[in-house]
């Protein structure tokens, strides 16, 4: 492979991984507090709704992405030459996408319907689903880069 493809393959790997961490950590530590603090619930629920549904839009895409490149730049190397943190960074990485396909898949519309139908408490509830599992997807995720760049 040319310097060339890898560090372009390198960039969008980590551009995807700026993108769906940076905005787990923005939705979950900026957005969600300020919503809670100036919004009734079914102003803040129609808001998350709507907000989520364009960043997991976004998170789809970042996945396919970081997905297709890491097996291209793993594979480059080998699976049994590459370094013990991308085999972490691989493991976790397929955890996250997993999580991130149950929560887009199945949570968030359920959000979409409970929010459509103002059934206020029961999108609450599904809200809450989804930020446990974003901040459970945000650790590992923090975990994934940690294997990528310390072992180096």
């Amino acid at each position: 492979m040319s310097p060339h493809l890898h560090a372009l393959l390198a960039f969008l790997h980590l551009s995807g991984a700026i993108v769906w961490l940076g905005g787990m950590v923005f939705a979950h530590f900026a957005l969600r507090p300020a919503a809670s603090q100036v919004l009734e619930p079914p102003g803040r629920l129609a808001l998350m709704s709507e907000t989520l549904g364009r960043f997991f839009r976004l998170v789809a895409i970042a996945v396919i992405i970081i997905l297709a490149t890491g097996t291209v730049l793993l594979a480059e190397v080998g699976l049994t030459q590459a370094p013990l943190g991308w085999h972490l960074m691989l493991g976790l990485g397929i955890v996250m996408a997993l999580i991130f396909g149950f929560i887009y898949a199945v949570l968030y519309p359920a959000l979409r319907q409970a929010v459509a139908a103002q059934r206020w408490p029961a999108a609450a509830q599904v809200l809450g689903r989804i930020r446990f599992w974003v901040v459970v997807n945000m650790c590992l995720g923090v975990l994934t880069v940690a294997a990528a760049v310390l072992p180096r």
